[in-house]
């Protein structure tokens, strides 16, 4: 037994879990409501018999109790193990980095600098003329271009990789993202298109983000996936922010390069852009290192109201970083506090209809100046969002609004605060704030129920489970021919947190050298235990057959589980509506019945992304 699979065996996942969200019985599994988002609903289930987690509703994500801490804690792998190891008692073994990886990592960033250099040069030579002329007219001119390391690569396919032939090989490169492999050869990722150097918070230039100068699409594309570059964990401009952000106490998060470039050319200078991505776990983590207060600036638009929804989720999840046992404190701006952990808090500045920050600083800096002063707390933006989406005037849809709302009211730990709000909720909503208080108090005891004690796992299913999820990586360890319908395997398929890691950093190096080196040396063991497994004398064409049938066997098994899942769930509601008096149903519900839709609409979510499988065109930041 490795050290991963000795920490796992020390850990019961439902007390484990149970720690950080109240579970309730339901049949051999337990449920909750997601940690990570926000539901009325309980979708997130854990499984004692697997030893796993998953979330039927808008996650859609799941694995074991390594994968939970990851998620709960925004800890990557090494991190988790770490802090799994400390609270088990197993010792883990000294990580060896060597100088032959840091030797690596240095000449990426000197790749990605060199590429910076060369770019920005282009950018004033004839060649960059229709580059530049499209920063004239957003209102920067080649002095601030200068300043914000902007650029322009050529249309030729070999143009920088003829540049840099001298001082990097081709693997260098494309290890950097600067180059991409062809069908007969490398070639230049980004061609014709604006450059954006993209800087870590030490200042080195780790990737890049490129626009299109014509018809051409993506009309933004970013540097995939590398040692360096990781676009959910990274920010725009935070090198040149973080004094600002620190002095000022507030990092504001925009969407693109160019609302960012507006803002620190204006004086606003503790302005951030999270690339095009949704706003994530690390780059709050990133902004909270450095203030206490983070602002999204959003569109006024149904999409910039999603926005919202999810940074309130990923900024309670962040938080989230406290000992086991510690309930959270949330209060009306949204501030998740917990022992020994600092807190952020999350407001909300919406933009006038049609109108984005480099729009309104442009025209207006003191307008901009106002509309961040006046940040909405994010619970009054939540509150006022809800109201707008229902008919007040329909019962059905002040129903819908206190359903809503209520749940995001439930950890508020103030009880003036929860009394403010209900008054708010009474009056949109024509309820009397004590019917509300019973709501909000059937949704707080809710999260507080305790849960029974569970059989210990099967071992003899997880055992077959886990065979097949390391049988998949021991094919595309061995068969590269297998290279693209395994960069299609989601990493979700696997349950265990240590083959998701294998496969993840299988995608990122196929090299089975480059890639041990990149692993801990846990990961490092476990690689070499898959690498030995028995696998048949297969030809090419029978080893994508046994992958495609271990997919199809592994996406048999979600299912099978979803399906078991949702009847105990279903079994369990009718068991509390037959135990209790009090109906936890909302007005006009039958009992058990928003359950049941709730989890045949995951479910069929579920199926309809897995058939349609991800998107392949990357895309990056709007300007």
């Amino acid at each position: 037994m490795n050290e991963i699979e000795e920490i796992k065996s020390r850990i019961d996942i439902a007390d484990f879990i149970g720690q950080y969200v109240p579970l309730q019985k339901a049949g051999r599994s337990f449920k909750a409501p997601c940690p990570f988002h926000s539901e009325r609903t309980p979708s997130f289930i854990v499984t004692p018999d697997r030893q796993s987690w998953h979330c039927f509703g808008a996650c859609g994500t799941g694995g074991d109790v390594i994968s939970f801490v990851m998620r709960n804690d925004g800890l990557e792998f090494p991190d988790a193990l770490k802090l799994l190891a400390e609270r088990t008692g197993v010792k883990l073994r000294e990580r060896r980095v060597s100088e032959e990886d840091d030797r690596r990592r240095a000449r990426l960033v000197a790749a990605n600098e060199a590429a910076a250099d060369w770019f920005s040069c282009l950018l004033v030579e004839p060649g960059g003329r229709a580059a530049l002329e499209y920063l004239e007219r957003r209102g920067i001119d080649s002095a601030a271009a200068k300043t914000f390391r902007l650029g322009y690569s050529p249309p030729e396919w070999h143009g920088l990789q003829e540049r840099l032939s001298n001082s990097f090989s081709d693997q260098e490169l494309l290890d950097a993202g600067l180059l991409v492999k062809g069908d007969s050869s490398t070639h230049d990722r980004f061609r014709g298109r604006l450059m954006f150097a993209i800087a870590d918070a030490k200042g080195r230039v780790v990737g890049f983000g490129a626009r299109a100068l014509d018809d051409s699409q993506p009309k933004y594309l970013n540097t995939q996936q590398t040692a360096l570059f990781d676009k959910g964990g990274l920010l725009y401009m935070l090198n040149a922010s973080q004094e600002s952000i620190r002095n000022g106490g507030q990092a504001v998060i925009v969407e693109g390069y160019m609302d960012a470039i507006a803002a620190h050319q204006h004086g606003f200078n503790n302005v951030v852009a999270q690339m095009g991505t949704a706003l994530t776990e690390r780059q709050v983590r990133l902004a909270k290192k450095l203030a206490p207060v983070v602002v999204l600036a959003l569109d006024a638009d149904a999409a910039g109201i999603e926005a919202a929804a999810r940074g309130y989720d990923v900024v309670q999840q962040t938080a989230s970083q406290a000992a086991a046992g510690v309930v959270a404190a949330v209060d009306w701006r949204g501030l998740v506090s917990y022992q020994q952990t600092a807190a952020v808090e999350l407001r909300i500045a919406t933009l006038p209809a049609g109108r984005d920050p480099d729009d309104v600083i442009r025209a207006d800096p003191e307008a901009w100046r106002s509309l961040i002063e006046k940040a909405s707390p994010v619970l009054d933006y939540r509150l006022q969002t809800a109201a707008s989406r229902v008919d007040l005037t329909s019962p059905l849809g002040r129903s819908a609004l206190a359903g809503e709302f209520l749940p995001l009211l439930a950890p508020v730990s103030d009880p003036i605060v929860r009394a403010t709000y209900l008054q708010k909720v009474s009056r949109l909503t024509g309820t009397s704030e004590r019917d509300l208080s019973v709501l909000l108090s059937q949704s707080r005891s809710r999260r507080t129920t305790t849960r029974e004690q569970v059989q210990p796992l099967a071992a003899a299913g997880r055992v077959r489970d886990v065979r097949r999820e390391e049988f998949v990586l021991s094919l595309l360890l061995r068969f590269s021919t297998l290279r693209a319908e395994g960069l299609e395997f989601s990493e979700d398929l696997l349950w265990r947190s240590e083959n998701r890691e294998l496969l993840s950093a299988w995608k990122a190096s196929p090299d089975v050298g480059d890639m041990s080196d990149g692993l801990v040396e846990e990961l490092r063991l476990h690689l070499e235990c898959v690498m030995n497994q028995a696998v048949p004398s297969f030809n090419d064409k029978e080893a994508l057959l046994a992958l495609v049938d271990c997919r199809t066997r592994l996406e048999t098994r979600n299912v099978e589980m979803e399906k078991q899942t949702t009847g105990a769930l279903l079994a369990a509601q009718e068991e509390e509506i037959g135990a209790t008096a009090l109906v936890e149903a909302t007005p006009g519900d039958v009992p058990g019945g928003a359950l049941a839709r709730d989890m045949e609409a995951g479910l069929k979510l579920h199926n309809k992304e897995r058939s349609h499988g991800p998107n392949a065109v990357e895309s990056g930041a709007h300007g």
